[in-house]
């Protein structure tokens, strides 16, 4: 069944046939059976993608936001669940501005080491929406995603009538789904990120969480969280509740008094986590398997909130007896074998991740806050450096940006242009223009329109930023009947499509993209051309950052295992 082409907005949208007689796909065998399932249930999930209906239902919920935990438990119990159930979970549940979702990876590789059967919820997704539910630390397989997927929107759609029509948002139907998952296949803890906030974020409907934490705060979603600091944090801790440990990083002092302060006022223990040099190691320094210095208070962090989980899974009095209201410096204490190698074999792809192909090396990080970006470029500093020492010859780096939403590109930019790029490409988050179904990464909430505007409006920060003069005309860069998008200057460009960027940034150097099934996207001769430093460069770094979304579109053109 045909899905909308690939990132173009609004093009060919249509609602797939809900009520299609699977039994007979059922029937039928092999692989081709269960993508087409899957395929089904993906772009039937994006027609709950926000539409104008349920803008409208966020608009009345943010005067109220009360009302939105009460519609998530309304829905919750009409796909045949009651929020009781969630305690079977011995749920984790982690929020934060920054690196909430590194701090899960760290906790449920830990406790994966102890040999306990996980689940982790997470968002975005990079590539396929499958990899927000997790069983083991591998998204669920095509033929489960799909298996509970029609289990839960069926009990959903046949009960939409007697409730106005009102069917879940996507994330809250994710939500709702991730937990039916983490029941029927009966894990024995679920690793639960918060997606936007906390007190009012539908994740948290969760009444009895076993541990609680917070990553590090900064600025983001401020028509959402508001628009300081302070305000920020008392959302974050919406997450505490009574009797509950929490744990948190170290954080500036407006935010840290916030947080002390609705602590004392829920009835929740919180403590701070210490640095993780001050944790009792025999052997060297605790290696990561995430790079980047910012990583340490993160796998710091996820130190204490497994090593507060094993505890009250071995001692099931210790809530009562050990925990009083206080704020702490919690002990940095001697982390077990299972710990030490739970922070050293993580993975979380997209995020400060290297892949070398031959001679172009791309170092992805799906930073999208100041903050975030800000740790992002010491990181590509360092890397790039300890490969351009081995080059063999000169080296030229090419920046790769998109942002989204209402984040500060400029400030974003701002902080890039010490990282002497020798181009700054910027393109939208389309994987490729070419219409081919790829449903896990559509996107109906923007416009093709809206998106190609804010690479331009990047492209001319980064040239202001760099302190260069706007050329008064413009040329095409693609020849052919694409968005018309225009270069200004040799040093930036903007591209339609991920795919067109990749392979004008690698010239025909990385094989994955000249494989016959990428279609090569023509440019016009002058844009070849400006790419003759590409060609002779003995290795081409490639920063591609700015967003998870972009990182996802690269990932899936540069890693096609990701997608099978």
């Amino acid at each position: 069944r045909p899905c909308s082409p690939p990132g173009l907005v609004g093009a060919g949208r249509r609602a797939p046939p809900l009520h299609q007689p699977r039994s007979s796909w059922l029937q039928r065998s092999g692989a081709q059976t269960v993508d087409l399932l899957l395929q089904d249930a993906v772009c039937t999930l994006n027609t709950l993608q926000t539409n104008a209906s349920a803008l409208e239902q966020v608009r009345r919920e943010r005067g109220h936001p009360q009302l939105q935990l009460q519609a998530m438990k309304g829905y919750l119990q009409r796909a045949g669940l009651m929020v009781e159930e969630l305690d079977q979970l011995n749920i984790i549940h982690v929020t934060g501005t920054k690196g909430k979702g590194s701090t899960c990876a760290f906790t449920e590789q830990i406790l994966r080491n102890y040999g306990f059967r996980t689940g982790f919820y997470s968002s975005p997704h990079l590539v396929q929406v499958r990899e927000r539910i997790r069983i083991d630390g591998q998204p669920i397989s095509k033929d489960l995603f799909s298996k509970y997927f029609w289990q839960v929107y069926g009990r959903l759609d046949e009960t939409k009538d007697a409730h106005g029509g009102s069917m879940p948002a996507y994330f809250r139907f994710l939500t709702i789904l991730a937990f039916h998952v983490f029941l029927q296949e009966k894990v024995d803890l679920a690793v639960i990120e918060v997606g936007i906030g906390g007190a009012y974020d539908c994740t948290n409907i969760i009444r009895k969480p076993w541990v609680c934490g917070i990553s590090s705060l900064g600025i983001d979603h401020t028509s959402i969280l508001g628009d300081t600091i302070e305000k920020i944090a008392w959302q974050k801790a919406g997450i505490f509740k009574p009797g509950v440990p929490a744990f948190t990083v170290k954080q500036p002092e407006a935010p840290m008094t916030v947080l002390q302060q609705q602590a004392e006022e829920i009835g929740c223990s919180l403590s701070v986590c210490p640095e993780l040099d001050e944790y009792e190691v025999e052997d060297g320094p605790l290696r990561l398997g995430l790079a980047g210095q910012h990583q340490h208070s993160n796998a710091s962090l996820a130190l204490q909130l497994s090593h507060c989980w094993l505890q009250r899974r071995y001692l099931p009095g210790m809530l009562s007896i050990g925990y009083v209201h206080a704020f702490v410096l919690a002990n940095g204490f001697k982390p077990s074998p299972g710990m030490v190698k739970g922070l050293q074999d993580t993975e979380w792809p997209g995020r400060t991740q290297t892949l070398k192909h031959g001679r172009v090396t791309y170092f992805l990080d799906g930073a999208h806050t100041t903050r975030s970006m800000q740790a992002c470029v010491p990181w590509f500093s360092e890397a790039a450096a300890q490969h351009e020492r081995s080059a063999g010859g000169p080296v030229l780096r090419v920046l790769l940006f998109n942002a989204t939403g209402e984040r500060d590109c400029a400030a974003m930019l701002k902080l890039l242009v010490p990282c002497h790029f020798d181009f700054a490409v910027f393109c939208p988050n389309i994987t490729e223009t070419i219409p081919t179904c790829n449903a896990d990464q559509q996107n109906f909430n923007v416009s093709v329109e809206s998106m190609l505007t804010r690479c331009l409006d990047n492209q001319q920060s980064w040239r202001v930023l760099n302190g260069e003069e706007e050329k008064a005309t413009a040329e095409l860069l693609i020849s052919s009947n694409l968005p018309l998008v225009a270069e200004l200057r040799t040093e930036t460009l903007v591209f339609p499509c991920i795919l067109s960027a990749l392979q004008w940034i690698t010239q025909g150097r990385d094989s994955v993209l000249t494989n016959p099934a990428k279609t090569v996207i023509p440019v016009t001769s002058c844009v070849a051309d400006k790419a003759a430093s590409l060609r002779e460069a003995a290795e081409i770094h490639v920063l591609i950052t700015g967003s998870l979304h972009l990182v996802g579109g690269v990932l899936k053109h540069l890693d096609p295992a990701s997608v099978s």
